[in-house]
């Protein structure tokens, strides 16, 4: 548990989730010397990831120390609490706000923010969990320039696969599609891809050889392989945690929470910040959300106090 100690129960806000948009909300609350407690259960989504990259004056730092830091700083704000707990329940009792922790403690706040991030749901083949945020990747803008010029690999179908295929080409001139299965392709962007040289394979990916999580190549289920030295794998995902949507909290048609543009959800007083709402899935990204739902909740109620 990392916290003040402080003797108390209720807050003006409560953060679900201490990653990066949490932690960004959390000190810009604090420098308007509001009270906040951050409840975290420790799993953030890119613990596998070795380097954050595209984050200025962090370029290629290690995520984990980019967190430990960030929370050392928070901290230093004598009114932010950070509690190692899991969050199992959340709503509304009069006015105020409550959450109760997995061991039954429960707390109150004016407000809630959920930064909770994502799920990513990996396919079933052998390998690819190994692999995940090391050589198997999801974003071209985190990492796509440390595998510049390589043979790459993109697991993915649909328009999808087709939009990250755009932008992988800029970064390689031999790039493979995998569809895992029946391509789900428009004629157009067929005639797209392979005007651009790219190949689309359908067989499934079986397994993923790799070495301490790098990839070495792929076998598929009719015992075909092929030597990669970089994956892409754009997956499916899901909502980390499920309090949002059981307070009423509205998700688009993609999963993420629906928030107006600064943060704020459907549900009066519920903000969300982070990977939960946007498919901008970069720590930069996440911060600036964080920062922009902090500010927009201390000016709630500076509004409601005045």
């Amino acid at each position: 548990m990392e916290t003040h100690q402080q003797d108390q129960s209720m807050y003006d806000v409560i953060i679900v989730g201490g990653s990066y948009a949490g932690l960004s909300a959390a000190m810009t609350l604090a420098r308007s010397i509001r009270s906040v407690l951050i409840i975290d259960s420790g799993k953030p989504c890119n613990a596998a990831t070795p380097h954050s990259h595209n984050f200025i004056t962090h370029d290629g730092a290690v995520p984990g120390e980019i967190s430990k830091k960030a929370k050392q700083q928070v901290l230093q704000y004598p009114t932010v609490e950070i509690r190692s707990e899991l969050a199992v329940e959340a709503g509304k009792d009069g006015k105020l706000f409550y959450v109760k922790t997995q061991d039954q403690k429960l707390y109150k706040s004016r407000k809630l923010l959920f930064s909770t991030g994502l799920k990513d749901l990996l396919p079933n083949i052998t390998g690819i969990a190994e692999c995940w945020g090391k050589s198997v990747l999801h974003c071209p803008y985190c990492h796509g320039y440390e595998g510049k010029g390589e043979k790459t690999a993109l697991l993915g179908n649909g328009d999808m696969a087709y939009h990250v295929a755009m932008l992988l080409k800029q970064l390689t001139s031999e790039l493979t599609i995998f569809t895992n299965g029946s391509a789900q392709l428009t004629p157009e962007q067929l005639n797209k891809i392979q005007t651009n040289n790219i190949q689309v394979i359908e067989m499934p990916v079986r397994e993923i050889i790799h070495q301490d999580g790098y990839l070495k190549k792929l076998v598929l289920t009719d015992d075909r392989d092929y030597k990669f030295e970089v994956m892409y794998a754009k997956v499916n995902f899901e909502q980390h945690c499920n309090l949002p949507e059981r307070l009423g909290c509205l998700k688009d048609d993609l999963g993420l929470i629906k928030v107006d543009e600064m943060q704020k959800t459907n549900i009066e007083g519920v903000y969300a910040a982070g990977d939960n709402t946007s498919m901008g899935r970069s720590l930069s990204i996440a911060i600036a959300a964080g920062t922009r739902a902090g500010a927009a909740l201390n000016a709630e109620m500076c509004a409601e106090d005045f």
